[in-house]
């Protein structure tokens, strides 16, 4: 597969005024920094980056960053984008060099495969707590995400980081961060703690389950 080249310009002009008036012609006031060389204000064609951010490894992607009338050419990737938060604009871009043979720090999303025995049997409730992980590898090796199966989970089991299966070469930062936990429905919960306090006997809620199944079978 060919590499992606994102080709930028050198930026002359900076300061609120001037990178407003870039926005209006469809660039992206940025920097690049990195690589032992000093940082470099530049723009870029915000189509061109959204073509980065659709493909599959996302801001995660590394690309060539061509400047403009030259050959000269560095590997990069996208370090820190500030969207605008109602019109969703591009409103700066931080570009990093990149070595590739040097490892680097990411944050990768976490896919959910499959459904738990303890929400299909045992009523429960999956609670996806932290959907993406810090991981440092080299360039190339960086996962588009990490999945995670949860099909044996049971109600009151969870899964950390520590547990999740990464890709050869990829190595977590962070090992205790629960992933995901399976938990009791609150409302089961709640009658549960009602029975115990004696506020709710057993046979006064039989008739809420036969009255449930009444409406499905409508006399």
């Amino acid at each position: 597969m060919s590499e992606i080249v994102l080709e930028v310009h050198n930026r002359e002009a900076t300061g609120k005024n001037a990178n407003r008036r870039l926005r209006t012609t469809g660039q992206v006031p940025a920097v690049v920094y990195g690589g032992k060389v000093d940082t470099a204000s530049i723009q870029v064609d915000e189509r061109k980056v959204d073509e980065i951010l659709r493909s599959g490894s996302g801001e995660n992607t590394v690309f060539l960053l061509q400047l403009h009338g030259t050959d000269q050419k560095r590997h990069a990737m996208i370090r820190e984008l500030q969207t605008d938060s109602i019109t969703g604009q591009k409103i700066h871009i931080d570009f990093q060099r990149i070595d590739l043979a040097e490892k680097v720090r990411v944050v990768v999303p976490i896919e959910i495969l499959g459904v738990p025995e303890g929400v299909k049997t045992d009523g429960g409730l999956l609670d996806f707590i932290t959907r993406e992980i810090e991981v440092e590898c080299l360039p190339n090796k960086i996962p588009d995400h990490i999945d995670l199966d949860v099909t044996a989970l049971r109600v009151g089991q969870h899964v950390e980081a520590k547990d999740l299966e990464l890709p050869e070469g990829v190595e977590l930062q962070d090992h205790e961060r629960v992933i995901v936990s399976i938990a009791q429905r609150q409302q089961e919960e709640e009658t549960e703690d009602a029975e115990d306090d004696g506020l709710i006997e057993a046979d006064q809620v039989e008739p809420e389950v036969m009255q449930r199944g009444k409406a499905e079978g409508e006399e």
